[in-house]
C-alpha cells in the first residue's frame, strides 16, 4: 500500500508535466525544448516564488524580452506586408498589432489564462494580465528555439487565426472622440494644447499635442498633423485614466475646486438704491427767490382784506394790474 502510494506521488508531476506540454502545443504548434521556460512565462508575480538564490521567480523578465521580440517580428511582418507605406502607418500598425488590448484579447481566446499561476485569484478575465503572458510566452520560445521560431508562432498561430491584419491595420479607433464622450459624460473639461510644431529632417511638418482635463496635465502626442497627434494624446490618456485612479483623482479634485469657485460670490451685490446727490441744496431765501411764480388765470378770488386801505377806490381791474406788476418786480430781484 505505502509503495502504491510512492508510486502515485511520482506518476503525479510527470502527469501534470505531460498535460502542460499538451496544452503549450495546441498553443504553440510545437513542443518546447525546454519546458522551464514555459513555466516561467506562466508564472504570474502575486505567487512571489523565489529560485534557489532567493531572487524572484516570475514572468516578468519574460515579459521584458517577449516584448522587444514582438517589436521586431510585427514591425518584419508588417514591413514585408505593406510594401511602399510611409513609416507612420507602418508605425501605428504595429502598434495597434502589439497594443495591451489586442495581446490581450489574443491571450483570452487561445485560452492563456487557464494555464497562468497566480495568488488565489482567477486571471481568466484580466486582459492585461493574459497580454503580459503572451509577450512572456513570445520571450520563452526564442530562448528556447529562436526568432525564426518566434516569427514562425507570430505568423502561422496568430495572423489569420486570430487577428486579420488588414482590419487592424486600416481600422481608424476614434480615441478623441471617446476621451470626449467620457468628459462630457463626467462633466469634465477638456482641451488639447499644442506644446510644439516643427519639420523634420525630409521637411514634414511634425505636431505635438496634450490633452488637459481641468487643467491637469494628460498625455501628449506626436504625429504628422494636428489629429494624428490629438489622437495619440486621447489614446495615451485613456490608458492612463484605466491604470491610473490616482490621476482620475486629481481630475474631479479639480473640478471640485472650480465648480465650488463658480458656486461662490465674487463679490457682495451692489445696492440698487442710488444716492439721489444729484439735487444742488439752495439756501433758504435762494430757494425761496427761485420759486416759481403762480401765473393768474384772471378766473381767480382774490382776498382784499389784507391790501392797505388807499383814499381813492380802485377799481377790480386796477387792483389786479397791480397784484400782477408786484408779482413780476418779485421775480426779478
Amino acid at each position: 500500500m505505502r509503495l502504491n502510494n510512492i508510486i502515485d506521488r511520482i506518476k503525479l508531476p510527470f502527469r501534470k508535466e505531460k498535460e502542460l506540454f499538451s496544452a503549450l502545443f495546441a498553443i504553440l504548434g510545437f513542443y518546447p525544448h525546454n519546458i522551464e521556460y514555459y513555466k516561467q512565462a506562466l508564472m504570474h508575480k502575486s505567487i512571489r516564488k523565489r529560485n534557489d538564490k532567493g531572487k524572484p521567480l516570475n514572468n516578468e523578465r519574460l515579459e521584458f524580452l517577449g516584448d522587444a521580440i514582438l517589436d521586431a517580428v510585427v514591425g518584419d511582418v508588417v514591413y514585408r506586408h505593406y510594401e511602399g507605406k510611409r513609416e507612420g502607418f507602418l508605425t501605428n500598425t504595429r502598434s495597434k498589432l502589439v497594443s495591451r488590448d489586442t495581446l490581450g484579447k489574443v491571450a483570452s481566446e487561445m485560452g492563456l489564462g487557464g494555464l497562468l499561476l497566480s495568488a488565489g485569484h482567477s486571471t481568466s478575465h484580466n486582459s492585461y494580465v493574459e497580454g503580459n503572458a503572451l509577450e512572456a510566452l513570445v520571450g520563452a520560445i526564442y530562448l528556447d528555439r529562436g526568432y525564426d521560431a518566434c516569427m514562425w508562432f507570430w505568423e502561422h498561430r496568430i495572423l489569420g487565426k486570430y487577428i486579420n491584419i488588414d482590419k487592424v491595420a486600416f481600422k481608424e479607433v476614434n480615441f478623441k472622440s471617446k476621451l470626449l464622450e467620457w468628459s462630457q459624460k463626467n462633466r469634465v473639461r477638456m482641451e488639447f494644447e499644442m506644446l510644439k510644431q516643427k519639420k523634420d529632417d525630409k521637411g514634414n511638418p511634425i505636431f505635438s499635442f496634450q490633452v488637459k482635463l481641468e487643467n491637469v496635465e494628460g498625455e501628449q502626442g506626436t504625429g504628422f498633423s494636428k489629429k494624428e497627434a490629438q489622437q495619440q494624446a486621447a489614446k495615451e490618456t485613456l490608458q492612463r485614466l484605466k491604470r491610473e485612479p490616482q490621476f482620475v483623482d486629481a481630475i474631479f479634485a479639480a473640478k471640485t475646486n472650480r465648480t465650488k469657485m463658480e458656486e461662490e460670490p465674487a463679490m457682495a451685490v451692489p445696492d440698487t438704491e442710488q444716492e439721489q446727490n444729484f439735487i444742488i441744496e439752495q439756501p433758504r431765501k435762494q430757494a425761496a427767490a427761485q420759486r416759481p411764480v403762480r401765473q393768474s388765470t384772471g378766473d381767480e378770488e382774490y382776498d382784499l382784506s389784507d391790501i392797505s386801505a388807499t383814499p381813492k377806490e380802485k377799481s377790480r381791474e386796477e387792483i389786479i394790474a397791480e397784484a400782477e406788476a408786484a408779482a413780476v418786480a418779485y421775480a426779478d430781484e
